[in-house]
C-alpha cells in the first residue's frame, strides 16, 4: 500500500473545517443548554426509529429506512430494512458506539468502536478519535480511519415525527479506502441527536475523494438527508 493512501489529515487541521454550520438543508432552531442535561434513553428490545432518506441533490425520496432494537446484551443488535427489505444489522458494543456500521455502501467493522454521539452532551465538547475498519467479509484487511467529532450547540427540530431537542454536532471523517486509486477520502456528518429516543432525528452526510496522479481534481460522492418519520 503506498504512503499516500496511509497519510491523514492532521489533528490541527481537522478541527477547523469540521467546525462550521451545517450542511445547509436541515435547519433548527438554537437554544440555550438545558440544565439539568438529558438522559440517553437507554435500549430494550423492540424500540423503533423509521426515517424518510432523500437524495439532497434532486429532493427525491430514495426509501424508507426502519430500525429496531432486536437485541440487548453485551452488544445492541439493530435489525434494518429498507422499504420492507432487510438490510445488515447495526451493532452497537456497547450502546453508543458502534462496532458493525451498515450506513455505508459496504458494511464496515471498527476496532475500537466510534462513539454514535458526544460522549459529553455539551455544546462545546469536541474530540479526535483514531481506529480500524475492515469491510463485511474481509476482517484481515484492516484501513486506517480518522473522525473528528465536535457539537454546535443545542436546537428545538421539527421533522416529519414532530419536534425535538437536539444536540447538534458534526463529523469530518478521513479514510484510508481499500481502492488504490483512490486518495483523500473525506466524509463530513451533520447529525441532530435527540436524547429522548436514544437517536438522530436528521442527519445529512455527503463525501469526496480525489485519484491518484490527478492533482486538485475532486469528485463529490452523493449526499443525502434522513429524517425521522416515527418512533416507538
Amino acid at each position: 500500500m503506498n504512503l499516500s493512501r496511509r497519510t491523514f489529515i492532521a489533528s490541527a487541521v481537522l478541527a477547523p473545517v469540521a467546525c462550521g454550520v451545517p450542511l445547509g438543508y436541515e435547519h433548527g432552531t438554537p437554544i440555550s443548554q438545558p440544565n439539568p442535561l438529558p438522559t440517553v434513553r437507554t435500549p430494550e428490545v423492540g424500540q423503533e426509529w423509521n426515517y424518510v432518506k432523500k437524495d439532497v441533490f434532486n429532493g427525491k425520496t430514495l426509501g424508507i429506512i426502519t430500525e429496531r432494537v432486536a437485541s440487548v446484551g453485551s452488544s445492541i443488535n439493530i435489525e434494518r430494512s429498507e422499504d420492507g427489505n432487510m438490510l445488515p444489522n447495526e451493532i452497537q458494543s456497547p450502546w453508543g458506539f458502534v462496532s458493525t456500521d451498515p450506513q455505508w455502501p459496504r458494511l464496515l467493522s471498527f476496532n475500537p468502536a466510534l462513539p454514535l454521539w458526544p460522549l459529553e452532551l455539551s455544546g462545546s465538547w469536541s474530540k479526535q478519535f483514531n481506529t480500524k475498519y475492515s469491510i463485511g467479509g474481509y476482517s484481515d484487511n484492516k484501513l486506517g480511519w480518522q473522525e473528528y467529532m465536535s457539537a454546535h450547540g443545542w436546537e428545538r427540530i421539527t421533522v416529519p415525527a414532530g419536534t425535538f431537542l437536539t444536540l447538534r454536532y458534526q463529523s469530518l471523517i478521513n479514510y484510508e479506502s481499500d481502492d488504490d486509486n483512490k486518495v483523500n477520502c473525506i466524509r463530513k456528518e451533520t447529525v441532530w441527536f435527540a436524547p429522548q429516543i436514544g437517536r438522530w432525528v436528521a442527519r445529512e452526510a455527503s463525501g469526496s475523494y480525489q485519484i491518484q496522479g490527478q492533482i486538485g481534481a475532486v469528485i463529490n460522492e452523493g449526499s443525502y438527508q434522513w429524517q425521522l418519520t416515527s418512533y416507538k
